[in-house]
């Protein structure tokens, strides 16, 4: 196995090399520690949170999701033909630890979208809920933070009203992708998210599990109050699976005249597998 040169680049240095070529070696790598056992758990974790940051690259470079996966089969078929303690591979690895041993000291990370960032944070607090990983929407007066938060992760859209009205429910619409061949893109939205989610019928909705009083620390910017509902952790595993550059919709249901009435808010998908990652 050749020596993989590419492995040495920063983290979240994607222009300096092809993101397919850094999606390979990171897989690779990742594969490979994961049968030898070649890194300690902030290494591994460091590895993999630049492995999908180098994915989500080669999905906004233009490569479908079916190539994607078909190159990250190639790396683990590779990892898995070469030998624990052949040189080449105990050489690759020594570079990778010189590699990411700054990055995985790292606390907090920020990862640019095309509309909208994620911050994470994977500093831990006993007693404070805060989040690890959030990105912030306005839609219309409200506005919302989501993400995971807390010591255990847990996925978290909190939310405050201008008008005072207050949501009974709320859900998260995700696009499935076991049953679509790539991201629902509407070229004529432009930069706006609600052009970038997938049909009802292609889609997997998610109801929150609990709704409760927001605590303070996960309340967006100068709100005094807010609800906070929570989600299932198979919302974090189906965002990870999609394109960067589509949306996810959460729907926030009101009573109404009859029918249920229902405000939309989006979130961008961006590097939301690298955040979690991250975390890790």
């Amino acid at each position: 196995m050749a020596v993989l040169a590419g492995i040495l680049l920063a983290p979240s240095d994607l222009l300096a090399a092809g993101a397919t070529d850094q999606l390979y070696e990171r897989t690779l790598m990742v594969a490979a520690d994961a049968r030898c056992g070649l890194f300690a758990a902030p290494i591994a974790a460091a590895l993999d949170a630049a492995r999908a940051q180098a994915r989500g690259a080669a999905l906004r470079s233009g490569f479908s999701e079916q190539q994607v996966f078909a190159l990250e089969q190639r790396a683990r078929a590779k990892a898995g033909a070469a030998a624990c303690n052949s040189k080449d591979l105990v050489l690759a690895a020594s570079r990778v630890r010189a590699a990411f041993d700054g990055y995985a000291q790292m606390q907090t990370m920020t990862y640019p979208g095309d509309v909208s960032s994620w911050k994470a944070d994977r500093a831990s607090s006993a007693t404070i809920p805060f989040w690890r990983l959030s990105q912030m929407s306005a839609f219309g007066a409200d506005r919302l933070m989501f993400g995971l938060a807390g010591r255990n992760k847990a996925v978290t859209a909190v939310a405050t009203f201008e008008n005072g009205q207050r949501p009974y429910a709320a859900r998260v619409i995700v696009r499935d992708a076991r049953r679509t061949l790539g991201p629902y893109i509407d070229q004529r939205s432009g930069r706006a998210l609600y052009g970038k989610v997938a049909p009802r019928n292609a889609s997997l909705v998610f109801n929150a599990e609990t709704r409760e009083e927001a605590p303070p620390t996960l309340l967006p910017t100068g709100a005094k109050t807010g609800l906070a509902f929570r989600f299932p952790v198979a919302v974090a595993d189906a965002m990870s699976q999609l394109d960067p550059r589509e949306a996810v919709t959460i729907e926030f249901v009101f009573t109404g005249r009859g029918d249920e009435a229902t405000r939309k808010a989006y979130v961008e998908v961006g590097d939301f597998a690298a955040g979690r990652a991250f975390l890790r």
